[in-house]
């Protein structure tokens, strides 16, 4: 998953931060509850003892240079080896996740690069999706901090499986960059095509440079929120609380905002030397650069609010004949009612799927019966054998394929139109009978995906 993440625009004006001695707390915090209206999906308070790795049940170690079959140089140009040494990257037995980088004797550097496991953070239709960490930046500057470039970001879903080939497209949300030291945060949306296009790439669409006061010396929050509860929908950025840069759906094609939001989000916490970024602000790492100066994380917390309790068809009315279909049982992609578009053909694991799905195709099930509630999710079984940069949406529709999506995920290549695997998405609460939509959104006309079933689960 190559973060191919080009030079930011640069702000001119720095906006003063009010109320800095308020943060400026002690080292350890709580993870604290959720904001009025959501529940806490995630959160690590990194308590473990000195000196010991992360848990790996919820995150998972980047290491070397790039990703298999990624960009080189995690496709921003950055000179470091990510490592999963407890040298570079380790809890500080006060509270702390620590990830420092490292010069060894010959010039070399070493550093730390983690992703949470979970791939599925996601804003369900109607709902907002909130990731917050609490952050010490590398207390360095000057000259000492050439190169240094600490980050909190998140990625979409479909960028794993396909290294992020697929990048930008499936969307890279920037919560927390800095840079040689300058006492600075800026947030990003990268989106689009990788040159150029609606986004703006390699740039993106930023908040610019915005003012810090210690950063470097002081713990700070930096939070986005994802609201799908208003319209047009936003992205929301926060340093202390406090929102310093939003962008909304109006302000982006349908397709390219959906294809870079609705969907599942894993987070990445790392600190990167050198690469396109620093070098726009003076360059860096060079001979004066400190060594082992760390960031420092007291915690991550991921928030969500449902979409609501049930979803009532707004333009059509499910049809009532015919035998129900159990929606928590296995539904077969190739038993659909209707269908444009797709094929189905002989599956590796058995029986049939269906393949040859690009963007605007659908296929309708009729008579799924939900009961009375209390769905959390949908899993689909999908392969993928799409060219690089090939990717798209999975989306899931009551009883109008022009309703909005109940939920959805984005799904880059697998390894192959017959290399199963089984993705989940959160949908907004559900009950009763209806008729379901699957369809397909992509940015490119190339078929993107195969189905061999989907599952509702409570």
């Amino acid at each position: 998953m190559a973060r191919t993440r080009g030079l930011l625009a640069v702000a001119t004006a720095a906006i003063a931060v009010a109320a800095t001695a308020v943060f400026a707390m002690q080292a350890d915090a709580a993870v604290p509850g959720a904001p009025s209206g959501m529940t806490t999906v995630f959160s690590d308070d990194f308590t473990g003892a000195a000196g010991s790795g992360l848990n790996t049940a919820n995150w998972l170690y980047d290491i070397g240079t790039s990703y298999p079959g990624g960009a080189g140089n995690w496709g921003t140009g950055e000179v470091e080896t990510m490592t999963n040494s407890t040298a570079n990257v380790y809890q500080d037995g006060g509270g702390n996740l620590v990830i420092k980088p490292i010069r060894d004797a010959s010039g070399h550097w070493t550093s730390g690069r983690v992703e949470t496991q979970r791939t599925d953070f996601a804003a369900p239709a109607g709902g907002k999706l909130r990731m917050e960490a609490r952050i010490q930046q590398p207390n360095v500057s000057g000259a000492a901090a050439a190169g240094y470039w600490p980050a909190f970001w998140a990625l979409g879903a479909a960028a794993r499986p396909a290294a992020a080939t697929n990048w930008p497209s499936i969307g890279e949300w920037d919560i927390m960059e800095d840079i040689n030291g300058r006492s600075s945060v800026f947030s990003t949306l990268h989106c689009g095509t990788a040159s150029g296009g609606p986004c703006n790439e390699t740039t993106g669409l930023g908040s610019g440079e915005h003012a810090c006061s210690g950063c470097q010396t002081a713990f700070h929050t930096y939070a986005v929120e994802y609201d799908r509860s208003v319209s047009p929908e936003q992205l929301r950025f926060y340093l202390d609380g406090a929102n310093y840069f939003t962008l909304n759906s109006s302000q982006l094609d349908a397709t390219t905002w959906n294809n870079a939001t609705h969907h599942g989000m894993f987070m990445i916490l790392n600190v990167a030397m050198g690469g396109g970024f620093p070098a726009a602000f003076g360059g860096g790492p060079t001979s004066s650069t400190a060594s082992g100066v760390p960031m420092l994380v007291d915690y991550v917390a991921v928030y969500q609010s449902s979409g609501g309790s049930t979803t009532t068809p707004p333009t059509t009315t499910p049809p009532t004949g015919g035998s129900s279909r159990d929606a928590y049982s296995q539904i077969q992609a190739e038993s659909f009612d209707a269908s444009a578009g797709v094929q189905a053909e002989t599956c590796s694991e058995g029986g049939q799927d269906v393949g040859f799905i690009a963007n605007g195709d659908w296929m309708q099930y009729n008579n799924v019966d939900f009961g009375t509630g209390g769905v959390k999710d949908f899993v689909a079984r999908v392969a993928s054998g799409a060219g690089s940069g090939v990717s798209g949406l999975v989306e899931v529709r009551l009883d109008s394929r022009s309703n909005t999506p109940i939920g959805s995920f984005a799904l880059g290549s697998t390894g192959g139109w017959q290399t199963w695997t089984s993705i989940p998405g959160n949908v907004s609460g559900v009950s009763g009978k209806h008729t379901v939509y699957l369809t397909f959104t992509s940015g490119q006309p190339s078929d993107f995906v195969n189905v061999n079933w989907i599952q509702f689960r409570k």
